[in-house]
């Protein structure tokens, strides 16, 4: 008796392997383009006076539109940098070109280039890659989260009297001081608080165990679509909600992340 194969399983396995292939290649181009840094710069300032774009921010996105719909011209595109195109085959591809632009522009590491696709019942791969640190984070749905070809996991469980907790700021000036109120409560309760600038890393630093847990107001589709795949894969909780007027988005181990939601003030 011949064995039965689920042929819409083994389908989907490989149209994620071809994504996240595709992810991956792209993902690292952009690194090596970016990596060039220009002599000079070109600012482009976006939600506020601080919130900019360089010139190099626009020539990744070009290089990963251009790439993407060389290899798979039907698929959709949603991009930081003004990239938009709907999808004609069901998936649609979610770019950050640079996430950490300030860290770039200064020359800090740990920005990264994040890339994910996903079709109407959410992402199906995800990339984030950051050149300066030696470090690519990949995950497809269903089958887990790895960092350089290595499979990893969260840290948990872990108290929150002895978490590190990551997070970063608003560009409006004028929402941080919401956020203050998280920090005031959190800071005399936990190990202590990094802030790396770019939260595309922050939550794969916490599917990685790199930190506990992490918080954030405002993060958009593309701060958010390949990180949080990566962190769900790797065994945390990432949600985000409404706070404050704000969108708040919270990621952890299972454990701590009860812990994080009932610290925040109402």
């Amino acid at each position: 008796m011949g064995i039965s194969l689920d042929r819409g399983y083994t389908r989907t396995m490989t149209d994620s392997k071809t994504l996240l292939d595709l992810a991956l290649t792209i993902a690292r181009d952009a690194g090596d383009l970016l990596m060039d840094r220009p002599a000079s710069w070109d600012l482009t300032s976006k939600s506020t006076a601080i919130d900019i774009a360089t010139q190099m921010d626009l020539a990744s996105e070009k290089l990963i539109v251009q790439a993407i719909l060389k290899a798979r011209p039907d698929d959709g595109i949603i991009g930081e940098e003004g990239a938009s195109r709907a999808s004609k085959s069901g998936i649609t591809w979610v770019i950050d070109p640079v996430d950490g632009t300030v860290n770039y522009f200064y020359g800090l590491p740990g920005w990264c280039v994040s890339i994910a696709a996903k079709d109407a019942n959410g992402t199906l791969v995800g990339v984030v890659h950051s050149p300066t640190v030696n470090s690519t984070w990949h995950a497809s749905k269903g089958n887990g989260a790895f960092l350089n070809n290595v499979k990893i996991a969260c840290n948990d469980p872990v108290e929150l009297n002895r978490a590190l907790i990551s997070s970063g700021f608003a560009y409006d000036v004028s929402n941080r001081i919401e956020q203050l109120k998280i920090v005031n409560v959190l800071l005399p309760k936990i190990r202590d608080l990094r802030r790396i600038g770019s939260a595309a890393a922050d939550i794969c630093h916490v599917a990685t165990g790199l930190v506990d847990g992490y918080f954030e107001t405002g993060l958009f589709e593309w701060d958010l679509a390949a990180a949080q795949l990566i962190a769900q894969e790797a065994g945390a909780t990432v949600s985000t909600r409404k706070w404050h007027g704000l969108d708040l988005t919270v990621a952890a181990g299972p454990h701590l992340y009860q812990q994080l939601n009932a610290q925040i003030p109402e």
